[in-house]
């Protein structure tokens, strides 16, 4: 059998990450939006993201833009001539995968 990579999976997570984030950014405009237009927009959003639903969807955006933003340097250093080589590749990539699962914790306790 033919497994993924470390370093395979954290490109793919970087682009799911990626969509993840512009999927939300609607609701997070939305959410400007309404609050900015009254009281009563403001109460409703604020209602709505006090909701354990909405703080889980908050910790699963937190969590995307976490990780896509470590995904991001670490790319960014391999565009620079950095952690080309396979060891090197798949260590970064496990560095990331631990960062990312750090900053989830913090995301997490944070909103909660």
């Amino acid at each position: 059998t033919i497994s993924l990579p470390a370093a395979g999976l954290s490109s793919i997570l970087h682009r799911i990450s990626g969509v993840i984030m512009l999927i939300s950014l609607g609701l997070l405009v939305w959410a400007l939006a309404t609050s900015l237009q009254s009281a009563e927009g403001f109460a409703m959003v604020h209602e709505l993201f006090t909701s354990f639903i909405a703080k889980f969807i908050a910790w699963g955006i937190l969590t995307a833009l976490g990780y896509h933003l470590l995904a991001g340097v670490r790319h960014m250093f391999m565009d620079m001539g950095y952690f080309e080589e396979l060891k090197s590749g798949r260590v970064s990539a496990q560095i990331v995968f631990v960062l990312a699962i750090i900053l989830s914790v913090l995301a997490g306790v944070w909103l909660w």
